[in-house]
């Protein structure tokens, strides 16, 4: 079995000025990841791997729900390939996964989580919200032979 959970991340700025890659989170966006840390750390796997989007908008939300799990942020790993709005893309990067990792922790960025969350899950989502987390269990021991997995989890700042 493997389990995937994926957090947008959260309410970030849209300053003029500041390139896309660069734009920082709004407080609004601190306080909302701050709730659904809190509210999902007792259910979050800590040998689980942890990979984010190198923007800043992603890699410090990944640091807020790290916190607040008390792990050390250097089990943050940035890869470049996650800064995408892809689905395609953010598929190969899941299915890249050591299939030695059962638990897989990605910080990215919409549209690909939504897209991603519809085209796995079993619950179909609108729109995965800032700072919003979906966790799909996968019935298989191979990261590149998922297929429709089922959702477990859906976390969103509005329901909290």
């Amino acid at each position: 079995m493997k389990n995937l959970t994926l957090i947008r991340h959260a309410k970030s700025s849209w300053k003029i000025g500041v390139k896309d890659f660069d734009r920082d989170l709004l407080n609004i966006g601190i306080e909302k990841a701050l709730k659904c840390a809190n509210k999902i750390h007792k259910e979050i796997d800590l040998n689980a791997v942890i990979w984010s989007s190198p923007a800043l908008r992603a890699y410090k939300t990944a640091q807020i729900f790290t916190d607040c799990w008390n792990l050390n942020p250097e089990r943050i790993h940035l890869m470049d390939d996650l800064y995408t709005f892809e689905l395609t893309q953010f598929e190969e990067i899941v299915k890249s996964c050591p299939n030695n990792i059962n638990t897989l922790i990605l910080f990215g960025h919409n549209s690909a989580i939504t897209d991603f969350v519809n085209k796995f899950g079993t619950i179909f989502i609108d729109n995965v919200p800032t700072s919003g987390l979906v966790s799909i269990n996968f019935e298989t021991d191979d990261w590149k032979k998922i297929e429709k997995g089922h959702t477990i989890k859906t976390l969103f700042p509005r329901t909290i």
